[in-house]
């Protein structure tokens, strides 16, 4: 069971010197929780406090049934968001470790309930990594490790959907879904199948954080996000199906590309319908 998994690894987790808190994130730890998902924890840390990553490796090379000599990462390899953690295997199943830094975390997550939105360039995540999954990972975390309730309180910050980033997130993504569809007109008419492809991706995604906004649902992660708002009350009816069928077939002549352009354009203008009347004048 992938929870008890995570409870016993966190108990490990919490032996090493400069963890503050674990946490179990990913799709395990939300209702509709897979029994055969990875094991994804948030290993939190104060940065005055340098975590101690070479306790962190000789934990990982006990546990590591694949035995790599690279599982475990320094601090601040992956970037500035997702700034390193492990990829192990135990029990049989993959189990992900990722450092927090929870001054940042706390910081993000004021920054997103006064409507302060970002989107970094981010190995991973083909749409970038929104400032407000920080806000997303903490809301669903279950805390498994919290002695002083770090994690509690941050939890507290973000029981409730925020409104100025629902506001600021219908905006931004209107817009962007918007400016992309415009602005591959000609290459759809030039049968430019590269950047075309590329453009309906960001206006779709563009459009999935929109409705996932204006549902006050919490982005995590691209994984599975398209599939979601099909059960979210605020979504244009066929929403999903029509942004799959693009995306599977964008098109390869001009004809086809235009094609799905329009559609697109008209899903877009469905979503607005949905979601413009949510925002303040």
């Amino acid at each position: 069971m992938p929870r008890q998994l995570a409870v016993r690894l966190a108990a490990r987790l919490a032996e090493v010197e400069g963890v503050v808190a674990v946490a179990l994130g990913g799709s395990t730890a939300r209702p509709d929780g897979d029994e055969h998902a990875d094991v994804d924890l948030g290993i939190y840390y104060h940065p005055e406090r340098p975590l101690a990553v070479e306790q962190v490796r000789t934990l990982a090379a006990e546990l590591d049934e694949r035995g790599r000599p690279d599982a475990v990462t320094d601090v601040g390899v992956w970037g500035p968001w997702i700034n390193g953690g492990a990829w192990l295997r135990v029990d049989g199943r993959r189990v992900d470790w990722l450092y927090r830094d929870l001054g940042r975390v706390a910081t993000t997550i004021e920054d997103c309930r006064a409507g302060r939105a970002t989107c970094d360039h981010q190995l991973g995540h083909p749409d970038g990594f929104h400032n407000h999954i920080y806000a997303a990972e903490v809301h669903y975390a279950a805390s498994l490790f919290d002695p002083l309730g770090v994690l509690t309180k941050l939890k507290q910050a973000v029981a409730e959907y925020p409104p100025a980033l629902q506001q600021a997130l219908i905006g931004i993504h209107l817009s962007e879904a918007e400016f992309w569809l415009a602005g591959c007109e000609h290459s759809a008419r030039r049968g430019d199948v590269f950047h075309v492809s590329g453009s309906f991706f960001r206006a779709a995604a563009s459009l999935v954080q929109v409705v996932c906004a204006a549902n006050g649902h919490w982005w995590i992660n691209e994984k599975q996000a398209l599939a979601a708002t099909a059960s979210l009350p605020l979504t244009p009816p066929g929403f999903a199906g029509s942004v799959a069928e693009v995306l599977a077939r964008p098109g390869r002549t001009p004809a086809e590309l235009v094609a799905n352009l329009d559609r697109l354009h008209g899903v877009a203008a469905a979503v607005r319908a949905v979601a413009g009347p949510l925002l303040r004048a």
